[in-house]
Protein backbone atom coordinates (compact mmCIF):
# COMPACT_ATOMS: atom_id res chain seq x y z
CA UNK A 1 0.00 0.00 0.00
CA UNK A 2 1.24 3.21 -1.20
CA UNK A 3 1.66 6.53 1.48
CA UNK A 4 -0.34 9.98 0.95
CA UNK A 5 2.22 11.80 -1.02
CA UNK A 6 1.01 15.00 0.41
CA UNK A 7 1.70 14.25 4.20
CA UNK A 8 4.95 14.24 6.03
CA UNK A 9 6.80 12.00 8.66
CA UNK A 10 5.53 14.12 11.10
CA UNK A 11 1.82 13.39 9.77
CA UNK A 12 1.27 17.17 8.74
CA UNK A 13 0.03 18.93 5.00
CA UNK A 14 3.37 19.22 2.91
CA UNK A 15 4.17 20.22 -0.67
CA UNK A 16 5.38 17.42 -2.91
CA UNK A 17 8.75 17.85 -3.18
CA UNK A 18 9.45 17.85 -7.27
CA UNK A 19 12.70 19.11 -7.42
CA UNK A 20 14.40 16.17 -8.39
CA UNK A 21 12.02 15.29 -10.72
CA UNK A 22 12.44 15.17 -14.29
CA UNK A 23 10.76 17.73 -17.04
CA UNK A 24 8.70 15.67 -19.28
CA UNK A 25 5.51 16.34 -21.21
CA UNK A 26 2.28 15.90 -18.98
CA UNK A 27 -0.83 15.10 -20.12
CA UNK A 28 -4.34 14.65 -18.09
CA UNK A 29 -8.01 13.92 -19.67
CA UNK A 30 -11.02 14.37 -17.00
CA UNK A 31 -14.61 14.18 -17.78
CA UNK A 32 -17.91 14.92 -16.02
CA UNK A 33 -21.61 14.65 -17.08
CA UNK A 34 -24.21 17.59 -16.15
CA UNK A 35 -27.88 16.22 -16.50
CA UNK A 36 -31.27 17.67 -16.94
CA UNK A 37 -34.78 16.90 -17.08
CA UNK A 38 -35.83 15.82 -20.44
CA UNK A 39 -37.97 18.67 -21.13
CA UNK A 40 -35.34 21.31 -20.39
CA UNK A 41 -32.89 19.73 -21.88
CA UNK A 42 -34.67 19.91 -24.96
CA UNK A 43 -35.49 23.27 -24.18
CA UNK A 44 -31.93 24.66 -24.23
CA UNK A 45 -30.95 22.38 -27.48
CA UNK A 46 -33.95 23.73 -29.43
CA UNK A 47 -32.03 26.95 -28.12
CA UNK A 48 -29.19 26.13 -29.83
CA UNK A 49 -27.90 26.23 -25.58
CA UNK A 50 -28.45 29.96 -25.66
CA UNK A 51 -29.77 31.38 -22.25
CA UNK A 52 -30.64 34.87 -21.15
CA UNK A 53 -26.84 34.87 -19.61
CA UNK A 54 -25.49 34.49 -22.88
CA UNK A 55 -24.25 31.16 -24.84
CA UNK A 56 -23.52 28.41 -22.47
CA UNK A 57 -21.30 26.42 -24.00
CA UNK A 58 -18.84 29.28 -24.87
CA UNK A 59 -19.22 30.63 -21.16
CA UNK A 60 -18.34 27.03 -19.70
CA UNK A 61 -15.28 26.10 -21.70
CA UNK A 62 -13.83 29.96 -20.92
CA UNK A 63 -15.06 29.32 -17.18
CA UNK A 64 -13.20 25.65 -17.01
CA UNK A 65 -9.76 27.07 -19.09
CA UNK A 66 -9.83 30.25 -16.59
CA UNK A 67 -9.89 27.48 -13.32
CA UNK A 68 -7.31 25.16 -15.08
CA UNK A 69 -4.89 27.84 -14.69
CA UNK A 70 -5.98 28.99 -11.27
CA UNK A 71 -5.50 25.41 -9.82
CA UNK A 72 -2.63 25.91 -7.45
CA UNK A 73 -4.89 28.81 -6.20
CA UNK A 74 -8.02 26.68 -5.23
CA UNK A 75 -6.76 23.13 -4.26
CA UNK A 76 -3.81 24.57 -1.49
CA UNK A 77 -1.07 21.95 -1.86
CA UNK A 78 -0.97 21.90 -5.88
CA UNK A 79 1.79 23.46 -7.72
CA UNK A 80 1.34 26.77 -9.72
CA UNK A 81 2.29 25.17 -13.30
CA UNK A 82 2.58 27.22 -16.84
CA UNK A 83 -0.15 25.64 -18.90
CA UNK A 84 1.12 24.26 -22.78
CA UNK A 85 -2.51 23.81 -23.35
CA UNK A 86 -6.09 23.54 -21.64
CA UNK A 87 -9.10 22.27 -24.19
CA UNK A 88 -12.38 22.19 -22.64
CA UNK A 89 -15.05 20.64 -24.81
CA UNK A 90 -18.69 20.44 -24.38
CA UNK A 91 -21.12 17.76 -26.25
CA UNK A 92 -24.91 16.75 -25.85
CA UNK A 93 -25.24 13.33 -25.09
CA UNK A 94 -28.33 10.59 -25.65
CA UNK A 95 -29.30 10.98 -21.95
CA UNK A 96 -30.42 14.63 -21.57
CA UNK A 97 -26.79 15.49 -20.19
CA UNK A 98 -24.08 17.32 -21.35
CA UNK A 99 -20.47 15.66 -21.13
CA UNK A 100 -17.92 17.53 -20.29
CA UNK A 101 -14.47 17.32 -21.07
CA UNK A 102 -10.81 18.90 -19.79
CA UNK A 103 -7.54 18.16 -21.47
CA UNK A 104 -4.56 19.99 -20.07
CA UNK A 105 -1.07 19.15 -21.02
CA UNK A 106 2.57 20.89 -19.95
CA UNK A 107 6.24 20.37 -19.68
CA UNK A 108 6.22 19.76 -16.00
CA UNK A 109 8.00 17.91 -12.93
CA UNK A 110 4.43 16.97 -11.89
CA UNK A 111 1.08 15.83 -13.20
CA UNK A 112 -1.63 18.01 -14.47
CA UNK A 113 -4.68 15.69 -13.26
CA UNK A 114 -5.86 18.42 -10.71
CA UNK A 115 -6.28 20.85 -13.54
CA UNK A 116 -8.27 18.75 -15.90
CA UNK A 117 -10.35 17.96 -13.09
CA UNK A 118 -10.42 21.52 -11.90
CA UNK A 119 -11.49 22.83 -15.95
CA UNK A 120 -14.34 19.90 -15.94
CA UNK A 121 -15.54 21.02 -12.59
CA UNK A 122 -15.71 24.89 -12.96
CA UNK A 123 -17.54 24.17 -16.68
CA UNK A 124 -19.86 21.63 -14.88
CA UNK A 125 -20.79 24.23 -12.38
CA UNK A 126 -20.79 27.20 -15.53
CA UNK A 127 -23.33 25.49 -16.92
CA UNK A 128 -25.28 24.47 -13.58
CA UNK A 129 -24.97 28.23 -13.25
CA UNK A 130 -26.22 29.53 -16.50
CA UNK A 131 -29.38 27.36 -16.55
CA UNK A 132 -30.54 27.53 -13.39
CA UNK A 133 -33.23 30.07 -13.88
CA UNK A 134 -34.85 26.80 -15.87
CA UNK A 135 -34.73 24.64 -13.29
CA UNK A 136 -32.24 23.26 -9.96
CA UNK A 137 -32.85 20.03 -11.08
CA UNK A 138 -29.86 19.83 -12.30
CA UNK A 139 -26.99 17.38 -11.49
CA UNK A 140 -23.44 17.16 -11.94
CA UNK A 141 -22.03 13.82 -11.46
CA UNK A 142 -19.16 11.21 -12.08
CA UNK A 143 -16.02 13.84 -12.89
CA UNK A 144 -13.70 11.76 -12.93
CA UNK A 145 -9.78 11.41 -14.57
CA UNK A 146 -9.78 8.77 -17.77
CA UNK A 147 -6.28 9.69 -19.01
CA UNK A 148 -3.08 10.64 -17.27
CA UNK A 149 0.16 10.54 -18.80
CA UNK A 150 4.25 11.67 -18.41
CA UNK A 151 4.82 10.75 -14.90
CA UNK A 152 5.95 8.10 -13.06
CA UNK A 153 2.87 6.05 -13.85
CA UNK A 154 0.47 6.21 -16.79
CA UNK A 155 -3.36 5.93 -16.36
CA UNK A 156 -5.70 5.31 -19.47
CA UNK A 157 -9.40 4.65 -17.65
CA UNK A 158 -12.15 2.54 -19.60
CA UNK A 159 -14.17 5.34 -20.77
Amino acid sequence: MSSLSHIDEQGQPSMVDVSLKAVTTRTAIAEGLVRFPEAVFRQLAEQDFLTKKGAVFQTAIIAGVMAAKKTSDLIPLCHPLALSTCKVNIEPTDNFSLKVTCLVRCEGKTGVEMEALTGVSAAALTVYDMCKALTHDIVISEIRLVEKTGGKSDIHAAR
